[in-house]
């Protein structure tokens, strides 16, 4: 854990006894919770930590995945035995670059959420314990050049939250069967490709 990580690890715990706004959500007290920023803020690598210590399941909810170190992760994981499992954004059956097709490729149950105009979580649920969340992709982009969030979340009941939610979008969304070509058919433009990127989170 990073130091600032640590330090907001602290001052989170101090005000846990507060009172949140009542929500049917709602959770009483803080949990420990890790916090981590980008560029080059260590949240790649405290991603692929939780991933290394995971035992039973990983759940992965994505909008854009291209980072390769985190792919391989799950890769390892998957072949130790851990039971790994993937909701993504339909754009990454188009994306030029995405994990969705290494992930197909060495046996992760991989699935496209296609029910919304963005399906824009970022969220991996491990051993239905830990909840990794935040604003931050699992892009090299997002490590390298965006500034993002990251937060690991330890705590069954914020986890059993995010894991039934896990299941309504994979209930919903259809398994991946490998890349389709672009709804024009060919090449995308100059103008449509920098459109495209200027997107990209």
């Amino acid at each position: 854990m990073t130091r600032l990580a640590t330090c907001l690890t602290v001052v989170l715990a101090s005000v846990a006894g507060c009172d949140p706004v009542s929500s049917p959500n709602s959770v009483g007290k803080l949990p420990p919770i890790e916090i981590y920023f980008s560029p080059r803020g260590g949240c790649t690598e405290a991603i692929i930590a939780e991933i290394d210590r995971a035992q039973g399941t990983i759940l992965v909810q994505a909008y854009s995945f291209t980072s390769a170190p985190i792919a391989e992760a799950l890769r390892d994981a998957h072949r130790r035995g851990v039971e790994v499992a993937a909701v993504l954004d339909k754009s990454q059956e188009t994306e030029k670059y995405s994990s969705a097709d290494f992930l197909l490729h060495v046996g992760i149950a991989t699935r496209i959420d296609d029910r919304h105009a963005i399906a824009h979580n970022k969220i991996m649920i491990l051993d239905g314990q830990t909840v990794i969340t935040g604003s931050f992709n699992f892009t090299k982009a997002a490590e390298e050049s965006n500034a993002e969030n990251l937060l690991i979340i330890r705590d069954p009941a914020i986890a059993d939250m995010y894991t039934q939610n896990w299941k309504a979008h994979a209930e919903h969304s259809r398994p991946y069967e490998g890349k389709k070509p672009s709804a024009a058919g060919n090449r995308p433009s100059p103008a449509k490709k920098t459109k495209a990127t200027s997107h990209r989170m």
